[in-house]
């Protein structure tokens, strides 16, 4: 027969506690969400692997009043990519001006200019889409 005390479950709570917030932290390390309409029609590759690769744009508007009280509205543009799965629902689903909800993390990647100059870019890498709205 085994006694449990309150002490020993406030114990094995605190390690639950702990343990929950460790997962979350690990999964919510490089998470990248945005809002956003479309730039473009999702540009669709099928790759001789078999693999499908949706590239897309995304703007996402930020506003505020300056102080003249004019409303201020900033656009940013961000490329956005998808694999499989993700890229059939972009191939599907998403078009020109239509709001969705990307879901995924930066990656950093860069490649080599005609010029022999190194150039950089940045793109989120989606793994998840939400259709918002009713564009």
């Amino acid at each position: 027969m085994i006694f449990l005390n309150s002490g020993f479950i406030k114990q094995i709570n605190s390690i639950s506690i702990q343990y929950l917030n460790l997962i979350a932290m690990t999964t919510s390390r490089n998470r990248v969400q945005l809002i956003g309409n479309l730039g473009r029609d999702p540009e669709i590759l099928n790759l001789d692997s078999g693999r499908k690769l949706a590239k897309f744009s995304l703007a996402t508007n930020e506003s505020y009043v300056n102080k003249k009280g004019e409303r201020v509205v900033n656009t940013a543009w961000h490329n956005i990519i998808a694999w499989g799965k993700t890229a059939e629902i972009a191939e599907k689903f998403l078009s020109k001006g239509k709001e969705v909800m990307v879901i995924g993390k930066l990656t950093y990647n860069q490649y080599e200019a005609n010029n022999g100059e190194k150039k950089y870019f940045t793109q989120i890498e989606s793994n998840e889409l939400q259709l918002l709205g009713s564009k």
